[in-house]
């Protein structure tokens, strides 16, 4: 079984440049061999110091979305990295508003791509998703099933479900916005006109490479700053390679987790797949949902969000035969 042969891929590159080239022909050898058309190949080329590009050239890979005449099924970013924050200030909110309310199309990426989705969101009321990307993902050497199943899965229908087990024993069920992405990201944008002001949401964080006293610092930004108190629960996704230094003298990511759990006010859960791992849900930003704890096991359902009303999810066997050696 394949995508629907009209599943239109766009490529955007709002940020670092693709450093690794081989990751990014798998990715686009993989949807084409779901069935999806790529557009915009040529934003893989683009490459001015660590950026994939000028600002001006990543910038209108976002703005020029506000006069397309056919939108994509998909707008996918190649990468993360740092650059998407230069863009904030030259993006054309209202343009993009008028344009895409309403509109079946999705878009999705996740790291740096967290600053995009807030200011979205934020200055538009624009709903994009946290989920894979081009290269880390889709041209991953080995292409997770879970990943690519529940970005389908997601995209293709009204409402979606999350499930995993978090490692809580108890019960727990509660409603609000979905939001989040990378820790850093979201406190770098504190006190700016592009964090959205949510209440009562449900916020879920991940991060990579930073040592655990920064994830509990960072964690702690939120707290002082109110954000925390304004949610529901806290959601701890992936935190990658944050290891602690031998300063740290026996301190860890679990103490710090332990630490927010005492000062947060809120449920803290933990073990959901998002972030910088291979295994990771797509998730809509700003719509609502609906989290249940049974056990030791959680459940997210979403609704609200754009979806393809004539995809489905495509097979992973022949997906997988783009080998590692064969890009």
């Amino acid at each position: 079984m394949q995508a629907h042969s009209s599943c239109r891929v766009r490529l955007i590159a709002p940020s670092g440049y693709p450093h690794d080239r081989d990751a990014m022909t798998r990715g686009v050898a993989r949807l084409r061999d779901a069935g999806c058309t790529v557009d915009s190949i040529e934003v893989l080329e683009r490459t001015e110091q660590r950026y994939a590009g000028s600002d001006t050239q990543r910038v209108a890979d976002i703005n020029g979305l506000a006069t397309l005449n056919n939108l994509p099924d998909v707008t996918l970013s190649i990468r993360g990295g740092y650059g998407a924050t230069r863009l904030l200030e030259h993006l054309h909110y209202d343009a993009l508003r008028e344009r895409l309310a309403g509109q079946p199309m999705v878009l999705v990426g996740h790291s740096d791509f967290t600053a995009l989705q807030m200011a979205l969101y934020a200055k538009a009321g624009l709903v994009s998703f946290g989920g894979p990307m081009l290269g880390p993902d889709f041209g991953a050497r080995e292409l997770s099933p879970l990943t690519w199943r529940h970005f389908w899965r997601t995209i293709s229908a009204p409402q979606g479900n999350a499930s995993w087990d978090c490692g809580a024993a108890g019960e727990l069920d509660l409603e609000g916005p979905l939001w989040g992405g990378n820790l850093a990201m979201l406190c770098s944008l504190l006190q700016t006109p592009y964090f959205p002001r949510i209440e009562g949401g449900i916020l879920f964080v991940e991060d990579v490479g930073e040592p655990p006293f920064r994830i509990e610092r960072l964690l702690y930004q939120l707290h002082l700053s109110g954000v925390l108190e304004r949610q529901r629960a806290l959601i701890l996704a992936d935190f990658t390679q944050c290891r602690p230094a031998a300063y740290d003298n026996g301190y860890d990511l679990a103490d710090g987790f332990t630490q927010i759990r005492r000062i947060a006010g809120i449920p803290v859960l933990s073990g959901m797949p998002f972030g910088h791992d291979p295994d990771k849900f797509t998730l809509p930003f700003g719509v609502p949902a609906r989290l249940r704890v049974i056990g030791q096991r959680a459940s997210l359902d979403f609704h609200g969000y754009p979806h393809l009303r004539h995809a489905h999810e495509p097979s992973i066997s022949a997906i997988q035969a783009v080998s590692p050696s064969n890009p």
